[in-house]
Formats: structure tokens, sequence, C-alpha cells
């Protein structure tokens, strides 16, 4: 190989790896950005997989940290085993903390809205069952309006060709999951 096939295939191998280590570096300085204000509020989630709606709310602005969790079962500290059975009545779902001064609840709604299929009770795109049905936990009551129009108005607009099959589910409890 000569030096010049050496320098494309160096470059071909590194420039992918720049690429990730510039993104990934992004992503951490926005939610940075608002994380020192010490103002906070949590939206909890579920829409599929979180790991897949965990990354998707990661990269909004205003958005200072998200944990993958469970929430609406019985079972105390229930495991990711227990969960994806299907049968404790767990949710897969995300803890959102944001910043308000950024970021609204509403804009957070409409970035994980357009991350999952907020039509199918019986799961989101690939992921099925009960574990992975889309729901909004409301904290508060103003969360539950903002939740209850944003629905609406989407509904109204008919922008995904049928009516939301979203829940809203009064908050309890959230238990983070294990690391994986």
């Amino acid at each position: 190989m000569n030096k010049l096939s050496k320098i494309l295939v160096s470059l071909v191998v590194a420039l992918p790896l720049i690429s990730l280590f510039v993104s990934q570096a992004g992503t951490a300085n926005t939610m940075d950005k608002t994380a020192n204000s010490g103002k906070s509020e949590i939206a909890t989630l579920a829409g599929g997989c979180f790991w897949c709606t965990e990354s998707d709310l990661e990269k909004l602005t205003g958005v200072t940290d998200v944990i993958s969790g469970y929430s609406g079962g019985e079972l105390e500290n229930p495991t990711y085993k227990q969960v994806s059975s299907g049968k404790s009545g767990h949710i897969e779902v995300i803890n959102v903390a944001y910043n308000p001064d950024v970021v609204s609840y509403e804009q957070v709604l409409d970035q994980f809205f357009r991350h999952i299929d907020p039509t199918d009770d019986k799961g989101s795109f690939v992921d099925r069952g009960p574990q992975y049905r889309p729901a909004i936990f409301y904290h508060n009551q103003a969360q539950k309006d903002v939740a209850q129009n944003f629905m609406m108005e989407i509904d109204k607009a008919q922008i995904f060709g049928e009516h939301l099959k979203t829940e809203l589910i009064e908050f309890e409890k959230f238990w983070p999951a294990e690391d994986y």
C-alpha cells in the first residue's frame, strides 16, 4: 500500500470516530447549559423502549437529565425482567428533568410525540406489549391540563390520521431501571 492509500484509509477510519466524539460532546453541552440554574421540573413519559425515548429527549435544549425506569405498576422495585414480561403492570418510562425557563412542558411533549407512535395502545413501533404502551404521567394539574390540550389539538388536526391512544395517568411512583 502506498503512502496516499494509507492516509486515505486512516481518514476513512478516523473521521467517523471524530464525528462521534464531536456529536457526543455537543449533546453533553446542550444538557449542561441549563443544569446550573437550579430550576427544574419533571416530565414522566412512556412510548416504547425507554432507551430509545431517553436518547431522543436528551437532545432537546433545556433538558438537564433523562433517567430510564418504570412506573404505573404495583410491584415495588421492579426489574427489567419483571417489567418486560408484560405481567407486572408497569410501563417503561423516562423521567425528564428540564428547565422551564428554557423549554416548556408542551415543547417536551412535542419532542416526545415526534419519536413515538401515540396511536398504538399495544406498544410503539416494534416494541410490543402493555409495558411499551404510550402514556403521559402528569405530576400536577397544570401538566394534566397542558397534556390534555396538547393531545386534543393533535387529534383535532388529525396529524396522525387516527385518534391518539396515549394514556394520561396521574404520577405515583418512579423506579429507576437497573444498569445494563
